[in-house]
């Protein structure tokens, strides 16, 4: 007789009161927000992100103008919204990235341990000694520029800290007493990997993923800042920041709010991270 072992199934529960807290809520609608700016930017604002009035240039935050004007005569605001689809396309295919591949050498590396284990985490402990920035620099060089050269960087960057978690993970789930029956009644190696093992060590790489998206959301716009994402005249955040420098005396406002919306969207995913990882830990 076919006996399938799986892990006892804990009914489902409503939202857990850690996600209904009010600082998380307002993390869940400024990431909504962000999300629906990127989606559907001209719901927000009819102004064009590249197209200029040279007569209105460099205006304070108005009615007409929530964050002002640049040098050209640009709505601020105009530009902040549409950059955010570059910027998160970038930051989401860097977080699959390092996400796929993470999980996947976490979770080979865990599983069949031995020399594979001994190799791939060498190499992940080469990759975690070297400060991630300057690693996406290096790639970056080697890359070439543009938004999603930066993303596949960024990616790699992250790669051996889902690979870490992903493989502590593994090593508590396929000790477990599940695991081993399954093993013992006949399922293959795939089976026990793919059905018991990674669903049930997923849950912390899911909640770092969240936490990775507020560092690749950071790492983006550093690269772009520094001039390796999209070429002028496409607004990414980090290069509306690096813009504005040469008027921060006058104009602060070019600097200092889309720098305010990096902060909210870097400050919003690490808080549901770590709601997510108290949960996870629970």
């Amino acid at each position: 007789m076919d006996v399938r072992y799986r892990r006892p199934v804990r009914p489902r529960r409503a939202v857990p009161s850690r996600l209904r807290r009010p600082d998380v809520v307002v993390a869940g609608l400024v990431l909504l927000l962000v999300l629906l700016w990127a989606v559907v930017p001209d719901l927000f604002t009819a102004q064009s992100p590249i197209d200029g009035v040279p007569a209105d240039r460099l205006q304070g935050p108005s009615a007409a103008h929530l964050f002002g004007t640049d040098h050209l005569g640009r709505d601020l605001f105009s530009r902040v919204v549409h950059g955010s689809r570059l910027t998160l396309q970038a930051t989401v295919l860097a977080v699959l990235i390092g996400l796929l591949v993470g999980t996947l050498v976490g979770l080979v590396s865990g599983f069949v341990r031995g020399v594979v284990d001994d190799v791939l985490m060498r190499v992940m402990d080469v990759l975690l000694s070297i400060p991630a920035l300057l690693l996406s620099m290096a790639l970056i060089t080697a890359l070439g520029f543009g938004t999603t050269k930066v993303a596949i960087a960024v990616g790699i960057g992250t790669v051996a800290n889902f690979a870490r978690v992903m493989r502590s993970e593994v090593l508590k789930v396929s000790s477990a007493v599940y695991v081993e029956a399954a093993r013992a009644s006949g399922v293959r190696t795939t089976g026990v990997l793919f059905r018991h093992v990674l669903p049930n060590a997923a849950g912390p790489v899911l909640a770092l993923s969240a936490l990775e998206f507020g560092v690749a959301v950071l790492a983006v716009s550093s690269l772009s800042f520094l001039g390796f994402g999209a070429p002028p005249p496409a607004p990414e955040w980090g290069s509306l920041v690096s813009g504005g420098r040469d008027y921060l005396a006058t104009s602060w406002w070019l600097t200092t709010l889309p720098g305010l919306v990096v902060a909210a969207v870097v400050l919003s995913a690490n808080r549901i991270a770590r709601a997510l990882e108290k949960g996870n830990a629970a």
